[in-house]
């Protein structure tokens, strides 16, 4: 029943409305937005290679993890010596591949008889944990100077800005040398494992922190003169809310990035300090360790060698192979 023009327009309009509906089917539905996170999941997940190298780390973070039961369930203790297992005359392993059974799944050491299977789970738990806390100590200095240079300018980002490239420009390695030959190997409580992995974060993770404050100060720079910090001033926000809401947030892609290429050559750095005798002190076990007490028998016990640098090898891999598809997926210019 109609009650007037008005109402027969309406009712013509829900009848056409009601025809499109039905004309579209109920498979069509509306177009929705995705965020910035969903676009990102959405790339990396068609990113194998990348989800490949994500897998290979979280495999290494786990054994690294449950290093003492793995040793408990499959190997023995790191400091057990199996002098059976050594051809008496020579010191070399018996049998073949490095004396590599069902008991010593990765083999034993030369003159020792160590297995080197758990040696190698607390060489991956050491290296780990050095390269995840400097690559974390590197982040927080980097963000905090990158931001105040890049923000505040002046006189604040020329003398951050000359400190960086006096760092940058350092012999680190010959520093880091330097610096853990003259400190003692048992310090602030801690054993002499623990007490050289935290000498190790503290020189890595400082030498480290200008490659991020340079990519930090450089998005600071760009996104300081954008419409919405603009904005952010004209309604009266502060530089710490400024800094904290507005430039923070829009940082955290490249800060993710940078953080995750960054420690693979964390673990390269300590391996090498290791392997130059100024790393983890032996018998505690180091993947540098292991291939620096490789080297004089490495012709008659290729194995002992090529384990521990194999291992040191997929690691690096794998986290540039997930850093680069994560740097893709983060990338808002990418297709």
């Amino acid at each position: 029943m109609s009650l007037g023009p008005e109402a027969s327009v309406t009712d013509e309009e829900s009848a056409l409305t009601a025809d499109a509906a039905e004309v579209r089917g109920p498979a069509e539905k509306a177009i929705a937005g995705r965020s910035l996170k969903q676009i990102a999941w959405r790339r990396l997940k068609k990113d194998k290679v990348a989800l490949g190298g994500a897998c290979v780390v979280i495999f290494l973070i786990l054994i690294a993890i449950l290093a003492p039961l793995l040793t408990k369930w499959f190997g023995h203790p790191i400091d057990e010596f199996h002098n059976e297992t050594l051809d008496p005359t020579f010191g070399t392993p018996k049998g073949a591949f490095g004396g590599i059974s069902t008991e010593f799944l990765f083999g034993v050491e030369p003159d020792s008889g160590r297995d080197i299977f758990s040696r190698v789970l607390y060489g991956a738990q050491t290296s780990l944990t050095v390269a995840f806390l400097s690559a974390l100590v590197s982040t927080i200095l980097g963000v905090i100077f990158g931001l105040a240079a890049g923000f505040l300018g002046g006189w604040v980002d020329a003398t951050i800005s000359r400190v960086m490239d006096f760092l940058l420009a350092f012999p680190q390695l010959l520093f880091s040398i330097a610096l853990v030959s003259v400190l003692p190997y048992e310090m602030l409580g801690l054993n002499a494992r623990w007490s050289r992995v935290a000498v190790l974060v503290c020189v890595i993770g400082f030498f480290g922190w200008p490659y991020i404050g340079r990519i930090v100060r450089g998005q600071t720079l760009s996104l300081r003169e954008r419409e919405f910090v603009e904005a952010a001033r004209s309604m009266g926000a502060r530089s710490p809310r400024i800094l904290m809401r507005e430039l923070l947030p829009n940082l955290a892609a490249p800060i993710l990035v940078y953080t995750t290429l960054i420690i693979p050559t964390n673990i390269l750095t300590e391996a090498a300090l290791s392997f130059l005798g100024v790393g983890i002190p032996p018998p505690n076990p180091s993947w540098g360790g292991m291939l620096s007490s490789a080297v004089p028998v490495y012709q008659i016990d290729p194995m002992f060698m090529i384990i521990p640098g194999t291992l040191i090898f997929i690691t690096v891999l794998a986290f540039n192979l997930f850093g680069d598809g994560l740097r893709d997926a983060l990338d808002p210019k990418a297709r």
